[in-house]
């Protein structure tokens, strides 16, 4: 099944969050789990670079808190140090994540394969610790 996000408002003009399933691995084990968390995303043929970091960053989270469960739930996100990919599947694009510790998935997303990967590319590009090294997850 494609996740298609309508991009709906609550009653304060924000945008309500939707429910997304990641899939999570972790090196070691045999098996995976799924940690569902929400964020405020629109529609994926829409999406802007904001909402690709968010997804990104959601995803080495989902990672973070398989190994870690009294991690931070707001602790910063380095996007560097990961192996990335769009793939097909079914009538969509999954988003797959790697990095040492084990790898997530999330998707299939209604969108261009080639405008993701080029989403996901200038995100990754843009991001830079900020000053004084703050602990992060990557």
């Amino acid at each position: 099944m494609t996740i298609i996000i309508d991009r709906a408002l609550d009653g304060g003009g924000r945008i309500r969050p939707v429910q997304l399933e990641i899939d999570v691995w972790l090196r070691g084990t045999d098996y995976a789990t799924t940690d569902q968390v929400d964020l405020p995303l629109g529609p994926p043929r829409g999406w802007t670079e904001q909402d690709v970091r968010q997804l990104l960053t959601a995803m080495l989270r989902a990672l973070d808190r398989a190994k870690n469960a009294d991690a931070d739930p707001d602790r910063f996100v380095a996007l560097r140090g990961f192996s990335w990919i769009v793939s097909p599947m079914d009538d969509g694009y999954t988003v797959a994540v790697e990095i040492q510790l084990g790898a997530a998935v999330a998707g299939p997303f209604d969108v261009d394969q080639t405008e993701l990967e080029g989403l996901i590319t200038r995100v990754v590009a843009q991001d830079r610790l900020p000053r004084g090294g703050a602990p992060s997850v990557h």
